[in-house]
């Protein structure tokens, strides 16, 4: 009988992290989390973890990523590394840009050196974000009743369109996901960057500052206060979790043929969705009522539109995404509903 390879999960407590750990779980795989339960909901996730899959299911290790020390023993036993543990928000990033870096930048270094030393070179998935693309102002926009959209990108942003890190957050995830690249490169730490658009799906505990659908879901259900920040017509383009784990997937079955390779992992074309003009008419319907909203001024480094071009997953990987905006929506609306004592 083959060997169980062993899946590490940094920040596998989190939103993206324990629904990947519970696909993992179902097919009997050997999971490490590693995660320092900072993040809203984490002790939720892992009960959910423990209440599906067995108490001794899973692994955990709590500990901190800007800590290399900490990381050493775990990295060490890991087959297989998703390092999924990081400051999330553009936001915060502007108010503490010395404690992004040393989440994002400086803790992904420390898991790149504790996979180099350990020397086993496990395959690393690390997880981007298109803003490592910044405002892209240079490409025309059209404005439509509701919605931006590009006059000369029908497939959306490529992988190859130059980098322009803008806000801090930017700047720690491009360069953690340099390092990510490099060590591929220099060290043979085999690895795949997967440059991420709008995730969300069930065990979203969406903030303000990260996670908008989910945050206007959550709010909406429970009639807290909704600001819209610029016009509502900003378009991003929608990823369901699902999908993103079938990405995941995708890239550890072809881990020697695309090591050190960087990819746009969104929704594409097809899966798009305006922040207020269209998300909200779409949410009121599923609720059945009016959801007040209140407008303020853009935030820096807000992009007015981003549509990731997945091509080049869809060619390496054999990757695509499958679930449509409004049934995934839809499935998180429920999900809220049916779980509102886990947001009090």
């Amino acid at each position: 009988m083959a060997k169980k390879e062993n899946y590490l999960v940094t920040g596998g407590a989190g939103f993206i992290g324990s629904n990947y750990t519970d696909q993992l779980l179902a097919r009997g795989a050997k999971v490490t989390i590693f995660d320092n339960l900072s993040r809203r909901g984490a002790d939720r996730n892992l009960a959910w973890l423990r209440e599906k899959h067995g108490a001794d299911s899973f692994e955990l290790v709590v500990g901190d990523v800007r800590q290399g020390d900490a990381l050493l023993d775990v990295v060490a036993d890991a087959d297989l590394i998703v390092h999924l543990a990081g400051q999330v928000a553009v936001t915060s990033s502007v108010v503490d840009p010395r404690n992004d870096f040393d989440i994002n930048a400086l803790g992904t270094f420390n898991v790149l050196e504790a996979a180099r030393r350990s020397g086993n070179k496990p395959f690393v998935i690390y997880s981007s974000t298109n803003k490592v693309y910044g405002e892209t102002a240079e490409h025309k926009l059209i404005e439509q009743k509701t919605r931006y959209r590009y006059a000369k990108l029908p497939n959306g942003l490529p992988e190859t369109q130059q980098l322009d890190f803008h806000s801090p957050y930017g700047c720690s995830k491009g360069a953690a996901e340099q390092y990510v690249r490099d060590y591929s490169r220099i060290y043979d730490i085999p690895s795949v960057v997967m440059r991420q658009s709008c995730i969300y799906g069930p065990r979203q505990f969406g903030v303000e500052d990260q996670g908008w659908l989910a945050w206007f879901v959550i709010a909406a259900v429970l009639g807290k206060p909704i600001t819209i920040y610029g016009d509502g017509k900003q378009v991003r383009d929608m990823l369901h979790v699902r999908d993103l784990i079938a990405a995941y997937d995708a890239a550890i079955s072809k881990r020697k043929k695309v090591a050190g390779q960087i990819f746009n992992v969104g929704g594409g074309p097809k899966h798009t969705l305006s922040i207020w003009r269209e998300c909200g008419p779409m949410l009121e319907k599923f609720l059945g009522r009016k959801i007040p909203v209140s407008w303020d001024k853009p935030r820096p480094g807000d992009q007015q539109v981003y549509i990731s071009d997945i091509r080049k997953a869809k060619k390496e990987l054999g990757w695509t995404p499958k679930i449509a905006v409004e049934q995934g929506a839809k499935e998180l609306v429920d999900w809220v509903q049916a779980n509102r004592s886990l947001f009090n």
